[in-house]
């Protein structure tokens, strides 16, 4: 595959993938709206808990549709001899250990240079959003100690 294939290739996976993690976050974010505040602080501190547990499996969730989405590029590239390989490369690639025990064939390397930075990036993006959750989460259980007097 040429580089001008590679990179436009690249290019047509990132945007996928930063769509789905949009759309990913945008859903995670409606779900977590629907907190209600509590009567009582254990409710709360509970309901505080749940979110968090909430946020952070839809994060590993989202990471992971991405990182199969790259591996079914692999796969379909035929880049390894089987999914398991695809799979293995994508994951190690996209949250960048990058082992080196597997990689890619001449021709297709930029790929996994592009998915690399890409899952840096939207690692940083998923953190930034867990952040603010939980930052939220300590702000509401401020506020029902404030409003009750303690």
């Amino acid at each position: 595959m040429t580089l001008a294939h590679q990179l436009g290739l690249a290019t047509l996976v990132v945007g996928i993938t930063v769509v789905v993690h949009l759309a990913g976050l945008a859903l995670l974010l409606a779900i977590l709206r629907r907190y209600r505040r509590a009567s009582r602080r254990y409710l709360v501190i509970l309901l505080n808990g749940g979110a968090i547990l909430v946020a952070a499996f839809g994060l590993f969730a989202l990471h992971s549709a991405e990182i199969w989405i790259w591996a079914g590029i692999y796969q379909l590239l035929s880049a390894f001899t089987d999914f398991e390989h695809a799979l293995y490369f994508s994951t190690s690639t996209y949250v960048t250990i990058g082992y080196g025990d597997i990689v890619l064939p001449p021709g297709l390397r930029i790929l996994g240079a592009i998915e690399g930075a890409s899952g840096i990036i939207l690692i940083g993006w998923s953190t930034a959003f867990f952040f603010s959750i939980v930052d939220r989460m300590k702000l509401l259980e401020r506020s029902f100690d404030t409003d009750h007097g303690r």
